[in-house]
């Protein structure tokens, strides 16, 4: 039985499971973003007595932070008990295009290069994952929500601002993959 779920899915097994998600939290009247649990979990610390914007009733957004367990669970079963050792495949193009910013492709998930410790804790790693989280936690709130939040959720309910922020998202990711990524390797 685990044999067959280390396979990979067929693409489309996703998009399924998320449409359900969706349909669920649309006759709930709930709204998914995982930005928000980052606010629910600084108001549960207690940084409400210190900012207006932690100060609300963390409570009602209780069914959200199982979202967030659950991904970390999930992630955690599959990268254990569901682990598959075959090679990732990529396209040659690709390999070809990661090759050319120095980023040498081995066939892991994720490139030893960029997500391994010692990269992290180098000088340029930590300098990287500063300005990145900066920027990530500056953008999710000036734009009222997270990538998540607005390409899953607000899409779903046809929320204009949602389609603007994902427009903004995908230029954004086409920039720094095409400009900035190639000027830091």
């Amino acid at each position: 039985m685990l044999e067959f779920l280390k396979q990979p899915w067929p693409w489309w097994t996703s998009g399924a499971a998320i449409a359900f998600i969706m349909v669920l939290l649309l006759y709930f009247g709930k709204f998914f973003g995982v930005s928000s649990n980052l606010r629910t979990i600084c108001t549960i610390a207690g940084a409400g007595r210190q900012v207006k914007f932690f100060d609300f009733d963390w409570k009602a957004q209780r069914w959200n932070l199982l979202f967030i367990f659950g991904a970390v669970l999930g992630g955690l079963i599959s990268s254990t008990i569901l682990k598959n050792d075959a090679p990732l495949e990529l396209s040659a193009a690709t390999v070809q295009d990661l090759q050319a910013i120095g980023i040498p492709f081995n066939g892991e998930l994720n490139p030893a290069q960029l997500f391994s410790l010692d990269a992290a804790l180098s000088a340029k790693g930590l300098v990287l994952l500063l300005i990145g989280g900066m920027l990530v936690g500056f953008g999710s709130r000036y734009a009222g929500g997270c990538t998540s939040g607005h390409a899953i959720s607000g899409l779903t309910n046809l929320q204009l601002p949602s389609l603007i922020a994902v427009i903004g998202f995908f230029i954004g990711g086409l920039v720094m993959t095409h400009f900035i990524l190639p000027q830091l390797f």
